[in-house]
Parts: C-alpha cells; structure tokens; sequence
C-alpha cells in the first residue's frame, strides 16, 4: 500500500504519538531550531523514526504547498473502516455519523474531521464525486484526526443513505429555511448528521432522502455558518443529548 504524505506539526505530531511505528521517515527544515522542531525531533527521536534533513524548496515540492511549517513525514495509512458495513458492524451502541454533501475544500474536510474527532463521531462519509480527497492539506488541517476517524466515501449518497435508514439510523440535514430548531431534535439514538456545501447547501436528492431537517439557530447579522463550525454545534449537541 502506497505511503502517505503527512506535513505540518499537529499531524506529524499526532501520527508520532499515537502509530510511531507507522511513520518511516520525517523531513524538517534544516534551518529550524526552534523549540517547536525541537520538541517534534525529541519524539521523532524517542519512537527511533529516521530524520531526514531538507531546505523549504525541497519540502515545497514534496507537498505542493508551502504551508508545510518545515516538517513532512512519509507514513503508511493506517487500518480504518473502508465502507459502511464494516464501520457499522463494528459501532457498539448508537451510531453517530456525519455525512458531507459537496464538501470540495480540503481545508473545509479537515476542519470538519478533527471536530468529529473531538465530538466522538464514528465517521465522515461523503460522495466520490463533487467531494474532496482526503489530501494532505486535509490532514494537516484535521490535525491527527484524519488518523483516528474513516473518512468513508460512496459512490451513491443517496443510496448509501438509504442503507443507514435500514440500519435504523435517522437521517438529520441541517438547512437554513428548516422551523424546525436543532434543539428540538431527538439524536439519543442512531443519528447521521447530514451537511451540505455552504453555496448550494445540500442536493435535491439528499434533503429528500432524510427523514428530518433542521436548522441552526442564528442570533446576529450573518445568515449562515462554515459547515465545519455548523459540523461542530450539530456533533456536540448530540453528544450533550447523549451523556
């Protein structure tokens, strides 16, 4: 299986920390010395991972971005659910899922996995099409998280959406012009929060294959939130609803 390209501190970090031994190598940026690199080569070091020194243009190549911060590392992917049935069948209790409709910034994708991270959520599942790859940006952005929670794509929202209603798992999408709050929503049991792009918000064929819609209550000026942070108020309240 191919290598994965990791960069920046939290995800080289977080990679380190938790599955050192699938890290083989790590690049830094031969003309830092800050406490920040120091603290990273001191775990680096400590999990027997090869340094390998490198100036920012071989980095820039290596990534594609310069938003690198000086350390790259190549790793082996790790061993996460590949489909819905598998991750399913492994949940005990009540699955909580977070389905992503036309997410195509990387940035947007790892903001939304490391608050499904943090929230508990079992996986991110999206389309193959008109959805973004789970790159390196979105993991750098994820930071860890893209490690720890399946990032499930399909080939058919609309279909595999239908499977998760099989499985009794309700089907919640977040709209702006829905009455119904998402306070007044019941996410105790099975629940898949389903979110759509923040121009065209969910596709015609995704809002009418969920059982409910509701919205996020909004109190000021603005109209709409990122759908990383609308990700986030909707994944925490069902946890609150949960503990």
């Amino acid at each position: 299986m191919k290598n994965k390209t990791l960069f920046g501190f939290h995800a080289v970090t977080a990679r380190l920390r938790h599955e050192a031994q699938s890290v083989e190598e790590i690049y830094v940026d031969s003309s830092r010395a800050d406490r920040r690199m120091q603290d990273l080569l001191q775990v680096a070091r400590a999990a027997g991972v090869r340094i390998i020194q490198a100036d920012d243009q071989r980095l820039n190549n290596m990534v594609g971005t310069r938003r690198h911060q000086g350390v790259v590392a190549m790793a082996a992917p790790l061993s996460l659910a590949r489909n819905l049935d598998e991750l399913l069948d492994a949940i005990e209790g009540p699955p909580l899922l977070l389905v992503l409709d036309g997410i195509t910034d990387p940035h947007n994708l790892g903001a939304c996995l490391r608050v499904a991270d943090g929230a508990g959520a079992h996986a991110v599942i999206a389309p193959k099409d008109r959805s973004v790859g789970l790159n390196a940006t979105a993991a750098k952005v994820a930071s860890g998280a893209a490690d720890t929670v399946p990032y499930i794509t399909v080939t058919n929202l609309a279909r595999t959406m239908r499977e998760m209603k099989e499985r009794d798992i309700w089907l919640t999408g977040t709209t702006d012009d829905s009455e119904k709050s998402l306070y007044e929503a019941d996410f105790k049991g099975g629940v898949a929060l389903v979110m759509g792009s923040e121009g065209e918000g969910m596709r015609r064929l995704t809002r009418e294959t969920c059982d409910t819609l509701v919205s996020i209550p909004m109190f000021g000026a603005v109209e709409s939130l990122n759908v990383s942070v609308a990700s986030g108020i909707c994944l925490y309240e069902a946890r609150r609803q949960r503990l």
